[in-house]
């Protein structure tokens, strides 16, 4: 089986609805996504897949919710837009767009800090 990695970046602001602490009140983060594809075979040329069209993919996605208030993004108008719930829905937005037999999103991780991520994988 052979995996790859990107990584990019989006900066927004959230609130997280329902919270008792500091994280209910507006705020913001420089979000890092990381995804990761594999196969269990190379395509012709011995790639997983090409780091460009990964990278260009996941940035469309990113670009959607770059500079913006999350909690005005759906589905994040209707879930709170937690570390893992951006997860899970860039996994899901993601597979649908990359995977084609060969290729499987196998996970993205999603960091609100330097010390802190969530990862969503099925």
């Amino acid at each position: 089986m052979h995996e790859v990695t990107i990584e990019t970046q989006f900066s927004s602001a959230h609130n997280i609805r329902g919270y008792d602490g500091a994280c209910e009140k507006l705020h913001g983060h420089n979000w890092r996504v990381q995804v990761s594809v594999r196969a269990k075979r190379l395509d012709k040329i011995g790639m997983v897949v090409d780091f460009k069209e990964l990278k260009a993919c996941t940035r469309k996605l990113v670009d959607g919710l770059d500079h913006k208030y999350l909690n005005e993004c759906p589905p994040f108008d209707k879930k709170n837009a937690t570390a893992e719930n951006i997860a899970e829905f860039l996994f899901k937005r993601l597979s649908r767009a990359v995977n084609d037999g060969r290729l499987k999103v196998s996970r993205v991780k999603v960091w609100e800090s330097d010390t802190s991520s969530s990862e969503y994988c099925e």
